[in-house]
């Protein structure tokens, strides 16, 4: 696929998020949950031991918090500005002690960077290979 259809169909991708967000009402909503990659991850990597972290400056700076949160990108990611529009808090990492009771209910953000569907995907970000 071509790098402009590429990131053509991403847009339109998160603008039918952001539109499913806007339809849905708040009471209607169950659960949000998350899975993928470095795009919609929350810091689940801050828990694991791999080099694949956003842990330390530049990522965050644009953040509500101006401090990196383990989201590989300088502020919100898609699943955040999908969390605001449907005025839920934001999604927290499924490794984070936070995520109890509740806040578990609610939803969990389970993104990881550098995974993938090959055995080989991510294998240079492995802190301690092989285990």
């Amino acid at each position: 696929m071509e790098s402009s259809s590429l990131a053509s169909s991403s847009w339109m991708i998160l603008g039918l998020l952001l539109a499913i967000g806007t339809i849905v009402q708040l009471a209607d909503a169950r659960g949000f949950y998350v899975i993928g990659d470095s795009l919609v991850d929350s810091g689940n990597n801050n828990y694991l031991a791999t080099t694949a972290r956003a842990d330390a400056p530049p990522y965050g700076i644009d953040y509500p918090t101006h401090r990196p949160t383990g989201r590989f990108s300088n502020g919100l990611n898609i699943p955040d500005l999908i969390s605001q529009r449907l005025g839920s808090e934001f999604i927290l990492p499924y490794l984070s002690p936070e995520l109890t009771g509740q806040r578990l209910l609610s939803g969990a953000n389970f993104a990881s960077a550098g995974i993938g569907i090959l055995n080989d995907t991510g294998i240079q970000f492995v802190s301690t290979w092989p285990p």
